[in-house]
C-alpha cells in the first residue's frame, strides 16, 4: 500500500498548492495550460491504445462495458456523488463535481494505476505508483487552479481505487498474464483518449459509463488465452 498511500498525498499536496495558486494564476494561463496538458493525456492515451494484440478484444470491451455501464448509471451515480460533496463543501471556487469526476477519471483509469497497484502488491516493489505520484501531483496543481476543490476529492479516489487493486493483486496475480494486462492497457488507453477529447470540449462522452469495458476486457483477454 505504500506506493497507493504515496500516490494519494502527492494527489492532495498537488491540489492545495493549486488552489493556493488559484487567483495568482491569469485565466488564459489557465486555458492555455489546461488545453497543453489535454494534448498531452491524449498522447497517453494513444499510446496505451495501440498495445492491443487483439482489437477485437478492445471493441468487445467497450461494447460491452459501455452496456454494463449505461444499465448501472455509473455516470450518473458517480456525478450525484460530486453534488453531494459539492452541497456540504459549498465554494466560489470551481465546480467540485466536475473537478471529482474529471480527476478522479485522469488519475485511476490507467495502466499505471492499475500494474502499479498489482506490482506493488506482489513484489512489494512500488517504483511504477511513485512515478505516477509525481506525474499526478504536477497534474493535481494545474486541475486545482482550474478546476477547484473537486481535485482534491479525487485523492479520496486513487487511495480506494489503487488500494483494492493491491490488496487483491496476491490472489489475482496468476490471472494478470502479460496478455491480458495488454488488452486492459489498451482498453483504458481508448478511455484516456474520450477523457482528453472532453477535457478539450470536442466530444461529450460519458466516459464513466464507459469505466466497466476495463474490466470486461481482462474476461475477454484470459478467456480467448
Amino acid at each position: 500500500m505504500k506506493g497507493t498511500i504515496a500516490n494519494t498525498v502527492a494527489v492532495a499536496l498537488g491540489a492545495g498548492l493549486g488552489l493556493l495558486l488559484q487567483k495568482g494564476i491569469p485565466e488564459r494561463f489557465k486555458t492555455t495550460i489546461m488545453q497543453g496538458l489535454s494534448l498531452a493525456i491524449f498522447l497517453i492515451g494513444v499510446q496505451m491504445a495501440l498495445k492491443t494484440g487483439n482489437v477485437l478484444i478492445v471493441i468487445g470491451s467497450l461494447v460491452s462495458g459501455g452496456l454494463i455501464g449505461e444499465a448501472l448509471k455509473l455516470d450518473h451515480i458517480l456525478e450525484k456523488l460530486g453534488q453531494w460533496f459539492e452541497k456540504r463543501l459549498a465554494t466560489s471556487t470551481g465546480n467540485i463535481s466536475k473537478g471529482f469526476v474529471t480527476s478522479s477519471l485522469v488519475y485511476c483509469v490507467g495502466s499505471m494505476a492499475v500494474v502499479g497497484a498489482i506490482q506493488d502488491g506482489l513484489t512489494g516493489n512500488a517504483e511504477v505508483l511513485y512515478a505516477k505520484a509525481m506525474l499526478d501531483g504536477i497534474a493535481s496543481v494545474i486541475f486545482s487552479s482550474t478546476l477547484g476543490w473537486g481535485v482534491m476529492l479525487s485523492a479520496v479516489s486513487v487511495f480506494i481505487y489503487q488500494g483494492a487493486i493491491t490488496l487483491l493483486a496476491n490472489s489475482a496475480g496468476a490471472f494478470m498474464t502479460s496478455a491480458v494486462i495488454a488488452e486492459m492497457t489498451a482498453t483504458g488507453g481508448l478511455l484516456i483518449v474520450a477523457i482528453a477529447a472532453n477535457m478539450l470540449e470536442v466530444a461529450t462522452i460519458k466516459v464513466v459509463n464507459l469505466l466497466p469495458a476495463v474490466f470486461v476486457s481482462i474476461l475477454l483477454a484470459f478467456i480467448s488465452g
